[in-house]
């Protein structure tokens, strides 16, 4: 299936009719028509393309920098993160690496780069994913970064949008519940709240944490930091 996709050269944007298509395995993308320059930015969509399974997408390329998750089949662009945003995921990320660290956890702490399966056809990247060390260890070094197993702990930090918003809250919160991810946060500088949800009998139990409350982590109650101390991080 054809679709129109639009890049940016020097500053100007230009139209092109792509197509996928499977070299050795892996999903490429070739370019069928030149279609010329935007001059209109009403003009400019976001590309759609046909539905691809969880292995073509573990192989997909596009020749951009571009992260995707897959939901259902389909690709979804991750916009870059604002600076709120990103601190506050590098401040939690190395809480917990300081944690591993001082109480000797096997633990491996990532951000944003590893995605986790969710599906048959859906896969996410968190924020910050907690992983097994021994879960880690076995990954192979040159295959795609999505662990298909359930994460010790995922955490996502909300961005401003309904869709954004519904997305951390209820389809991802649905989605780390059904694939058995023991832990989930939801960080929320907007409404300044952390939620935990931690699985208990297959569905998420909910604590909601504000202000000066410490957070309660049954995963990891080592941990000493409050709600208050991640959200103005």
């Amino acid at each position: 299936m054809a679709f129109v996709r639009t890049k940016t050269v020097k500053g100007r944007k230009y139209r092109y009719l792509v197509e996928n298509y499977r070299e050795k395995g892996k999903v490429r993308q070739r370019i069928i028509e030149y279609l010329g320059a935007v001059e209109d930015e009403s003009m400019v969509t976001t590309p759609t393309t046909k539905k691809i399974t969880f292995e073509e997408y573990l192989n997909y390329e596009d020749g951009t920098n571009n992260r995707y998750e897959l939901v259902n089949g389909e690709l979804v662009l991750m916009p870059p993160a604002s600076f709120l945003h990103s601190d506050i995921i590098d401040f939690i990320a190395d809480l917990f690496k300081a944690l591993s660290r001082e109480h000797k956890l096997d633990i491996k702490v990532k951000t944003g780069d590893v995605g986790v399966r969710t599906g048959v056809n859906s896969s996410r990247i968190p924020d910050i994913s907690v992983i097994e060390g021994e879960v880690w260890r076995k990954m192979p070094r040159d295959a795609s970064a999505v662990i298909e197993v359930p994460l010790i702990l995922a955490v996502e930090v909300v961005s401003p949008g309904a869709e954004q918003i519904e997305r951390d809250y209820t389809d991802k919160a649905r989605e780390y519940q059904n694939s058995g991810i023991r832990e989930y946060w939801i960080v929320d500088p907007i409404e300044q709240k952390i939620t935990v949800l931690v699985l208990d009998k297959g569905s998420y139990d909910k604590a909601v944490f504000t202000g000066d409350d410490v957070i309660g982590s049954p995963t990891f109650p080592q941990l000493n930091v409050t709600a208050s101390g991640i959200l103005s991080a």
